[in-house]
């Protein structure tokens, strides 16, 4: 489900009962962990942290006219998902994840190549994904963005 909010309170406003409160303690968990640099914005219809333009200029690729994204969290039809780009780019944090989330939680772990989904707010393991947060600084992100571009070429 994409929303046509300008800000995040009014994308809280739009949840379903049920999820606001795991939603707002999901977005309170990464905002707090994240580390220096990264910014709140909303794109795509979902709440995200980007790395912003006065850091790295040359926006995202595949639509430059948006900052670079690091962690979208989207509320959809039947589940909350987390999109965390650094996990799809490196596959130490990706493993590091698959195997922590074992010790976490008792669900099996439902998840694609950045997204992360909970049908329940209550199988969300939020210091795990505290932890996840801090798993790289704005710079290490941008450096293995850059890396993977230039690789792809």
């Amino acid at each position: 489900m994409q929303y046509t909010v300008s800000n995040t309170e009014e994308y809280f406003k739009e949840l379903p009962d049920e999820r606001k409160v795991g939603f707002e303690k999901l977005y309170q968990t990464i905002k707090a962990n994240l580390p220096t640099g990264f910014s709140e914005h909303i794109s795509y219809g979902h709440v995200g942290f980007v790395v912003p333009f006065s850091i790295y200029a040359k926006g995202y690729h595949c639509d430059s006219t948006q900052p670079l994204p690091f962690i979208g969290l989207a509320s959809q039809k039947n589940h909350i998902a987390i999109y965390h780009m650094g996990i799809y780019m490196n596959q130490e944090v990706l493993d590091w994840f698959t195997t922590e989330f074992k010790n976490h939680s008792k669900k099996k772990l439902d998840m694609g190549k950045s997204c992360i989904r909970f049908k329940k707010v209550d199988d969300i393991p939020y210091d795990l994904i505290a932890e996840l947060a801090t798993k790289f600084t704005v710079e290490e992100y941008v450096n293995l963005y850059e890396s993977l571009l230039k690789s792809k070429k």
